[in-house]
């Protein structure tokens, strides 16, 4: 019942988000053509968000190999 709940509540707020696109396009493009600079600020800002979770796991993921290999040092110090 939780996940059909969470499943509802996700589609209710899905919608309004997929509205937003077009209006972010139509503002930068606007702003591009009058000579403004946010069409340009809104590229880098996309890369931002990209950027942080690959970093997120990347970090994550060299801290667990980091972690496994102390692990596997103290069960076999000859294995260095």
């Amino acid at each position: 019942m939780k996940k059909l709940f969470a499943c509802v509540l996700f589609l209710l707020f899905l919608i309004p988000v997929f509205a937003q696109c077009p209006m972010c396009k139509m503002a930068a493009e606007s702003n591009m053509k009058s000579g403004g600079m946010a069409g340009r600020g809104l590229n880098q800002g996309i890369l931002y968000l990209l950027l942080l979770p690959y970093l997120a796991v990347l970090i994550l993921g060299y801290l667990h190999w980091r972690h496994k290999k102390k692990e596997k040092a103290e069960v076999d110090p000859n294995l260095n």
